[in-house]
């Protein structure tokens, strides 16, 4: 969801190693700003330092990062999300979030990425996506029932996650939420024995673009340039 074009298994370059950690510490600054600094009551928070252990983020630039973040250092955090929204090759709507210190200087280069022109007005991109809450979570009780869970914790739907995403001996479920609501599913879902691995707000497709062949590798090839630029955050895709 959100992120559906990307290629199964693309794996990171050594010299992209540097940009990857730069991406995951924006992050948990962004978390720890937004939601606090202690990660078992900021679910975006929890998430990010995950992510970032797995990445080999030192222990070190993480808690720099939460205390930056959350205020508790003399240094201002002026990272913003800024969105960008335009058509992709074929006509494919694309929505871009950034995370960035000087959006004089992300924006140019975001235009440059879309080339000339297809890069459209804020909001241009919202009629073909919804803008929802989205946690994704397993549980080791297979028996568990996600439907039941989604009702109690206030979701509005729920759906399996990937075979590939789930460990093995348990269920996964992805479940959806009205934005305002997002912290307190996360929250109540993680009470439940539910272990999230996203817990954030995203662009998905109503009604997702089917493409064949070269032209789908043109989209994707696309897609995967905006994703390696510094400052990008998510690229989302109408992309089936």
């Amino acid at each position: 969801m959100g992120a559906q074009w990307k290629q199964k298994g693309r794996e990171l370059e050594a010299h992209k190693k540097g940009q990857v950690h730069g991406k995951l510490v924006r992050e948990i600054m962004v978390a720890a700003k937004l939601g606090g600094a202690e990660p078992d009551l900021n679910a975006r928070l929890a998430v990010a330092v995950e992510k970032a252990k797995k990445a080999s983020v030192t222990r070190e630039t993480i808690d720099r990062a939460i205390k930056k973040g959350s205020g508790q250092t003399e240094e201002a955090v002026s990272i913003e999300l800024v969105t960008y929204e335009g058509f992709g090759p074929h006509k494919m709507p694309v929505i871009v979030e950034c995370l960035t210190d000087n959006r004089n200087r992300t924006a140019p280069e975001i235009r440059r990425l879309f080339k000339a022109g297809a890069l459209g007005q804020p909001g241009s991109m919202h009629f073909f996506f919804g803008h929802w809450g989205v946690v994704e979570a397993t549980h080791t009780d297979k028996s568990r029932d996600p439907e039941g869970d989604a009702i109690e914790a206030g979701a509005q739907n729920v759906e399996p996650l990937e075979a590939d995403e789930i460990p093995e001996g348990s269920q996964g479920a992805r479940f959806l939420t009205e934005i305002k609501d997002l912290a307190a599913v996360s929250a109540w879902l993680a009470k439940a024995g539910w272990k999230i691995s996203a817990s954030e707000m995203r662009y998905i497709a109503k009604t997702p673009v089917h493409l064949e062949g070269a032209a789908h590798q043109e989209v994707v090839a696309f897609l995967n340039e905006l994703d390696d630029h510094d400052d990008v955050h998510h690229v989302y895709a109408a992309l089936g």
